[in-house]
Formats: structure tokens, sequence, C-alpha cells
């Protein structure tokens, strides 16, 4: 059964930088792609980033583009997301998503369809 598990969030005020981890395991086939998504009090859960099985490819919601920054390690099961340059509204709980593609799915891969997904961490942004 695969599993996800988040860390790094945290409270940091505006400006500032986050680096968030997902561990994962449990996976039964070669290739698979990660998408971290966030959800802000009274709003719907929205995607951030995706990264492909090899990590060449990157997708990036509009607003965090230039300012987060998502890889994955070399054994693959593990995948980041650098946040930079913080802003109150990115304040949200921010959760990996994983499931077996190869590719970050066309228009799809910010719909929460995923198969797998972890428990997700608070990210506050606040003076």
């Amino acid at each position: 059964q695969v599993q996800l598990v988040e860390s790094g969030g945290g409270l940091v005020q505006p400006g500032g930088s986050l680096r968030l981890s997902c561990a994962a395991s449990g996976f039964t086939r070669n290739h698979y792609i990660f998408t971290w998504f966030r959800q802000a009090p009274g709003k719907e859960r929205e995607g951030v980033s995706c990264i492909s099985s090899s990590g060449d490819s990157t997708y990036f919601l509009d607003s965090a583009k230039g300012r987060f920054t998502i890889s994955r390690d070399t054994a693959k099961t593990t995948v980041y997301l650098q946040m930079n340059d913080l802003v109150p509204e990115d304040t949200a709980v921010y959760s990996c998503a994983a499931d077996y593609y190869q590719f970050c799915p066309g228009s799809e891969y910010f719909q929460p369809t995923y198969d797998f997904w972890g428990q997700g961490t608070q990210v506050t942004v606040s003076s």
C-alpha cells in the first residue's frame, strides 16, 4: 500500500522560505508522478506543482511560478517543494498526492483525482 508522509510545514513571515518534503513508500510500479496540492480555509483544493516520474518535467500554478520549485530524489521516493518569497495567500494545508503515471497528465494534473494522498502539513505565512 502506498503511503505518503509530508513534513516541513510551519509558521513563516512574509518573504520567508519553507521546504516541504513528502516521503513515499509502497509503490509497486516503476513510474509514478507527484503533485502538491493546497487548501486554504473556505477555499477549494488547488494544485500547486506536479513533477513527472523522471523528474524532467515540472508544472506550476501560475501564482507559484518563479517562487516555488519541485524536485525528487534519485530514488524517486521523496519529493520536495521549495517555497520562496512566501506571501500570506500561500497559507494553506499542503498535501502530497501520487499516482501511477509516467508524465503529469495533460490538463488533468491539477485535478484532485489522484489515488494516493498524504495527511497534509500546515503552512502559515504571517507577520
